[in-house]
């Protein structure tokens, strides 16, 4: 594909983008009913809502929908299904090349709209609106070592269960935390966390979830983390401090002189107040040496991340720049600085963030369990057991081994059937197993034949599922519908333009000759000098001037035979034709015969350089080689205005006049 090609695809294909962004934000809100259509193609409806949609979102903030505006976008979408409904008349939908593009196009797309991008939005929006909350839980924890049996896990589980009983039974929650709970803080807290906000640490979305959006003052549970198993109890909500933006000054604590750390912190607490900067107080005391190159520089903090009091003592200062008053830790004494207090930032802004560290925690394997349940019970799930039953008995040790391989007779029964007609067989499950040599190995240990089969088939099954809710698609994701169609009235409209107008206009040698009579003298060329161009190399800049000098009486033929020798060419000239207001020197000098320019020094090319006006060339018309690529661009223009033209002969458009009136805010 050549680089006019390519350009063309490109320029073609950005319209086609607009489209198809555009409609990514595709909500009608209207039933079938209430979206009528706004205008027809030979009879292939638009309906308004798609039209609207794509008109907000390609002019944006100047979709004011005035008669001016529409008229000229309507006028542009119309031109577009038109020439879409001459590429399907010529079959261009039948290419196979342009049918794998669009398949490979909607693969990448559906990978997108499947359970990693549903997924993670609703998890970022889940952890967004939590953290406009700070919720104050106290727990009990039922440890479980690393690597338990299923035997730990079901006693673990069956003793939170017997201690939440006796809590709702009337014993007392704190008493019993220092009693049994494996969180040693709890003999200090009686299991009091405290306020926590989103997001928890890894493993621990169970516990958030109860702690968000479970009832007040119960007892909830047993949840499980990768400690134990929990039962929380949720004492209150408020709303979230939010994050400080912070820095500190650090006096570290002295045992052998537990008063000279508090004395000093005090005089530079006063030094402060009498107006001494924060910043130069740190970098000339601070002892915190990973912050005092920083001017104590923090970052954002929010709850839990620090010590009480430094948590007490951030957010109690009320403005940006304000510095607490000297408190000690447990690693001396310190005054912190408030930077900014942003509070929480609108979604879109915050989006992005969110979504990159919920893509990295455990919550999303729970929710894209909860998510293939759903498809699962969307599809009406039926799994033939007699099939696998059959299958899975006839399954012995070697089964375990790398040397297995599927041998299915029945390998086109139906295992299960989602929806009407996605009917996985046997084989098909068969086949997976064979594939799944290092997941049998890695499950072998347990040596349960059955047990492993099973694991692999739930896996199996999560597979499909993905492959039948991309199926679905179409039917469950109006906006994956809506850019499957622009992408592919796209290629059409790429593949139609290409063959009627782009490589008509740059092949087509006697139409091009013909259109550029019509338009000769469009293309001028300004008045012209022919001029000739000293080059001195730097090295022999000490005769630049003479050689300058000499060129103003001299013919360049002259000053090559004066300054050049056979063994060292000091000065190169060459021949060009400048245009009168393109050449910031010529100009500069004047536009007369026999004009030298100053000289001038090139740094990058390491050459001093002059020029000499020959001769002077009127203005003159541009011949069709010299303005080619505007005449080829105006050509095509021309080409696509005819096309336009014969189109709207070829296939009727009707405008639903009251449809359209109705858009028309600024009516006359």
């Amino acid at each position: 594909m050549n680089e006019l090609t390519i350009w063309c695809r490109r320029a073609a294909m950005n319209f086609v983008w607009i489209l198809i962004i555009s409609m990514s934000f595709v909500n009608t809100g209207f039933g079938q009913q209430e979206d009528p259509v706004l205008f027809e193609v030979d009879g292939v409806p638009v309906y308004l809502s798609e039209f609207t949609y794509i008109y907000n979102k390609t002019n944006g903030k100047q979709a004011d929908y005035s008669r001016k505006s529409l008229d000229e976008y309507l006028d542009l979408y119309v031109k577009f299904k038109l020439k879409v409904r001459k590429a399907k008349s010529m079959q261009l939908d039948t290419i196979p090349a342009l049918n794998q593009e669009l398949a490979g196009y909607r693969k990448q797309l559906a990978d997108s709209y499947l359970l990693d991008k549903t997924v993670v939005k609703n998890l970022a929006k889940e952890v967004y609106e939590r953290k406009k909350q700070d919720v104050d839980i106290s727990h009990i924890l039922v440890s479980l070592g690393p690597n338990p049996t299923p035997k730990d896990t079901l006693a673990a589980y069956q003793q939170a269960l017997a201690i939440k009983k006796r809590i709702e039974g009337g014993a007392d929650f704190e008493a019993v935390a220092k009693e049994v709970s494996g969180d040693k803080s709890a003999q200090r807290n009686g299991g009091r966390i405290g306020f926590i906000t989103a997001m928890l640490p890894a493993g621990m979305y169970g516990i958030e979830t109860v702690a968000y959006n479970g009832a007040l003052k119960k007892i909830h549970g047993p949840v499980k983390s990768n400690s134990g198993y929990h039962l929380v109890r949720v004492n209150g909500r408020r709303l979230a401090y939010g994050e400080v933006e912070i820095a500190h000054l650090l006096i570290r604590s002295n045992p052998d002189n537990e008063s000279a750390p508090k004395a000093k912190i005090d005089s530079l607490y006063k030094a402060l107040q009498g107006g001494t900067s924060f910043e130069d107080l740190v970098q000339t005391y601070s002892e915190d040496s990973k912050t005092k190159g920083k001017n104590g520089y923090i970052g954002f903090v929010g709850i839990k991340r620090l010590a009480t009091v430094f948590e007490d003592a951030m957010f109690a200062l009320k403005k940006d720049g304000d510095c607490s008053k000297p408190f000690q830790s447990n690693l001396g004494w310190h005054i912190i600085k408030r930077i900014s207090r942003p509070g929480i930032q609108p979604f879109e802004q915050e989006k992005s963030r969110l979504e990159q560290a919920v893509s990295k925690d455990s919550r999303l394997a729970v929710a894209k369990a909860k998510r293939l349940a759903e498809i699962k019970k969307e599809g009406n799930y039926r799994e033939n057991k007699e099939v696998y039953d059959g299958f899975v008995s006839g399954l012995d040790k070697n089964f375990l081994t790398f040397r297995w391989r599927p041998n299915v007779a029945d390998k086109d029964k139906t295992l299960f059937t989602l929806g009407k007609d996605f009917q996985p067989t046997l084989g098909e499950f068969a086949d997976f197993l064979g594939r799944s040599s290092r997941d049998r190995m890695r499950l072998a240990r347990s040596g349960d034949v059955q047990g492993v089969a099973r694991t692999l088939y739930n896996n199996f099954v999560d597979d499909q599922l993905m492959k039948f809710q991309e199926t679905q698609l179409e039917i469950t994701n109006p906006d994956f519908k809506a850019l499957m169609r622009e992408y592919e009235e796209g290629i059409l409209l790429f593949e139609a333009t290409k063959m009627l107008v782009w490589d008509k206009a740059s092949q087509d040698t006697v139409g091009l000759e013909k259109f550029y009579k019509g338009i000769e003298g469009k293309y001028k060329w300004r008045e012209r000098a022919k001029v000739e161009i000293f080059r001195i190399s730097k090295q022999h800049q000490s005769q630049a001037k003479a050689i300058r000098d000499y060129a103003v009486a001299h013919t360049s033929e002259e000053v090559k035979a004066k300054f050049n020798t056979a063994e060292q060419i000091i000065v190169n000239v060459e021949e060009k034709l400048l245009e009168k207001g393109r050449h910031p020197q010529v100009n500069k000098m004047g536009w007369k015969v026999g004009t030298v320019t100053d000289l001038d020094i090139n740094d990058k090319t390491n050459t001093i350089s002059f020029n000499k006006v020959l001769s002077l060339l009127p203005p003159s018309n541009k011949s069709l080689k010299e303005a080619r690529g505007y005449i080829v661009a105006d050509y095509q223009d021309h080409l696509e205005r005819e096309w336009i033209k014969e189109l709207r002969k070829e296939y009727k458009v009707k405008i639903r006049d009251k449809v359209y009136e109705s858009l028309i805010k600024d009516k006359q």
